[in-house]
């Protein structure tokens, strides 16, 4: 596994930008980086990480990540296509997460879940997902949804096949799932671009 070269002018700028916007969220304090300055950093980073052929260990991914600045996409109507959006920070009352567990390390075997908490209400999303170290890129799909209201489960349910999705998952190619392209993954914070070609940031909780 190599690690990203932030000696370079290129890297260290968006180095830069990254640890400042962690950093005013974990003090409560300072400014955050512009939205668009966030948007370049991530670009910068993606590309530094594809000219230095990097690549992540899927035990780096491991844990709970909260989900901190995303850019979503848009189509373009005369082109065709798509392109970024302009990115934005999510308020801290919208708690996102996504976390991913082992289930055999050596294959890249795995699980996702992925989580929304609006005051007492929670969300959650589970699945299987499978890690392909030599290009950074998590697959996954969910097959359990868990609603939850005061810490109470309220509705548990299998979704999209359910058991049988779940099983039928590992033999499926990476053309018919959803997938994050990582390509910044650090004590701090873990970046991606998704299927869709939206960018994001989450932090290490």
């Amino acid at each position: 596994m190599r690690s990203p070269d932030l000696t370079s002018p290129t890297s260290a700028d968006f180095a830069t930008v990254l640890d400042q916007a962690v950093s005013a969220y974990r003090k409560q304090a300072g400014d955050r980086p512009r939205a668009k300055a966030v948007v370049n950093a991530l670009l910068q980073a993606e590309k530094a990480a594809k000219q230095q052929k990097i690549q992540y260990s899927f035990a780096s991914l491991l844990g709970q990540w909260r989900l901190y600045f995303t850019t979503g996409t848009h189509k373009l109507k005369k082109r065709g296509g798509i392109e970024l959006g302009r990115g934005f920070y999510l308020p801290k009352l919208a708690s996102a997460h996504i976390c991913f567990a082992a289930t055999d390390m050596v294959d890249g075997k795995g699980e996702i879940g992925n989580q929304v908490q609006l005051g007492p209400l929670l969300l959650k999303l589970t699945g299987p997902a499978k890690y392909l170290g030599k290009k950074n890129l998590l697959a996954f799909d969910f097959t359990q949804m868990h609603i939850s209201l005061f810490g109470r489960v309220v509705y548990k349910q299998q979704i999209r096949g359910g058991k049988s999705q779940t099983e039928d998952f590992y033999n499926q190619t990476i053309a018919k799932l959803a997938f994050f392209s990582f390509f910044l993954i650090t004590e701090d914070l873990i970046a991606a671009r998704g299927r869709g070609g939206g960018l994001a940031i989450w932090i290490k909780e």
